[in-house]
Order: C-alpha cells, then structure tokens, then sequence
C-alpha cells in the first residue's frame, strides 16, 4: 500500500484495532503517532511498536488534551496525512438500569471524541489526506441492552458523510471502517458479568456466517486500504469488516 513516508496518527493505539493498525501502517513504511489514555499500556505499546512509533497521552474527552496532541504532532511530524479515529468505549445500556453517566460516558467518548479529535487534527492536515473513522455493525443491526452504544456508532456513520462533504475543497477523504464481533479486550470492559460475556459471545458467533469472531488485523487491513491512495474514489463509505453478519 502506497503510504510510504507518510504521516499518520492512531488514537486508542494502545491495543485490538488501534494497535494492530499502528503496526500495519509502520510496516507498510508510514511514521505513525499512537494515543491512550492508560500510561503503563501506553509505554508497552510504544516499546513494542518501536522507535519509529511516537507515543501520546491523550484523553479524546479533554480539549486541553487534544490541542496538546495536536501541538506535539506537529512539533514531531509536521503535517499529518493519516488520521485513524479509532478511540472508542463499549457498555452495555440496558433501558431500565442504565444511569446518566454510562450513557454520557458512551457519548464523550464514541461521539463528541471523534468530533473534536478530527477537529483538532484538521490544521495539521495536509490537502488530500485520508480520516478513518470507527463505526460498528451495531449501527445496523437492532440490539437489545446495547442502545446507547449503538447509537453513538450510528452518529459516528453520519459523520463520514457530512465530514467529507465539508472538507470537499481541501480533498480530504472521510471514510468508515465497521468491525463485526472482534476478538479485542474492549468486550471485557463492557460491564457484563463473565457468563454474560461468554453468553453473549456464543450467540454473535453462531450468527456470523463465517462461523468465527474476527481479529483485529483484520480490520487494520480495512483501514490501511482507507489509509492509501487506493482508495481516492471513495467518500463517506464504510467497508464492513463483520464475517458477514450484517450483511447476510
């Protein structure tokens, strides 16, 4: 893919997708910029990845952690051609049991996160550059206990759209990835009990046609592609990444 020597950024790089897409993007010749919010996964993940990985503290919540992103990307990298916004959070929302700070937790993050990362990054763009964005099969599939969450990825869908209609004249892309069932850590944060979880992921599994949960290379080749030149024609679409399940 042809996105040698060019510079991108990954939030929520430290682990799952965001990781398996900062490693894709470093072999395929690009510098790459990763955020967390976790200090010691934060350090593991730049060990990990190497010298050629730039590694940010960042909460997409905070403004103030945002402009300092964007200064030190700048300050390191100069324009940015890359941007994956791929922080995101996952609860569970059941309508009669979840509170108001579950559900503005779901929204600072997957919603108004994505909106301002892109806005803060959008200085440092260079004219033709791609953003990625993380949506979900959630935002086309009816789940119950998962309302919140899904809608929150439905809003994220929109903005590919409206994103790229916006940044027309500066022939900035805006383009989605939407992973099906992945095997990532995100599953263990969404306040199920383990044999919920284990509930939970047994009858996704037996739904996806391929019989499998995916794994978050996947995606990252998903979002590579996105990332290159390859991809110049496409505007406001989103690629499912889902084994099929929101498809069949």
């Amino acid at each position: 893919m042809d996105i040698l020597g060019k510079t991108a950024l990954v939030t929520g790089g430290t682990t799952g997708i965001g990781y398996s897409t900062a490693q894709l993007f470093l072999a395929h010749g690009a510098r790459v910029a990763i955020t967390g919010v976790d200090s010691n996964r934060l350090a593991i993940a730049a060990e990990t990845l190497g010298n050629s990985a730039l590694a940010i503290k960042a909460d997409v919540r905070i403004p103030a952690d945002l402009e300092a992103m964007a200064k030190t990307l700048d300050e390191k990298f100069g324009k940015l051609d890359i941007l994956f916004a791929n922080a995101g959070v996952a609860y569970a929302t059941p309508l009669g049991e979840t509170e108001a700070k579950t559900f503005d937790d779901i929204m600072d993050v997957n919603v108004k996160g994505v909106f301002f990362t892109v806005q803060s990054c959008l200085p440092h763009m260079k004219q033709g550059g791609s953003i990625i964005l993380n949506t979900s099969w959630l935002a086309d599939v009816g789940t119950a206990g998962l309302a919140a969450l899904s809608a929150s990825k439905a809003a994220v869908r929109s903005f590919a759209r409206t994103m790229s209609a916006e940044l027309l004249d500066r022939k900035i892309r805006v383009n989605a990835v939407s992973p099906g069932s992945i095997a990532t850590p995100i599953y263990g944060k969404t306040g199920m009990s383990e044999a919920q979880l284990q509930a939970f992921a047994s009858r996704l599994e037996s739904a996806i046609p391929v019989r499998r949960f995916g794994h978050a290379d996947d995606v990252a080749q998903a979002a590579l592609f996105l990332a290159s030149d390859r991809s110049s024609y496409m505007l406001g679409a989103e690629i499912a990444v889902d084994g099929g399940f929101a498809q069949l």
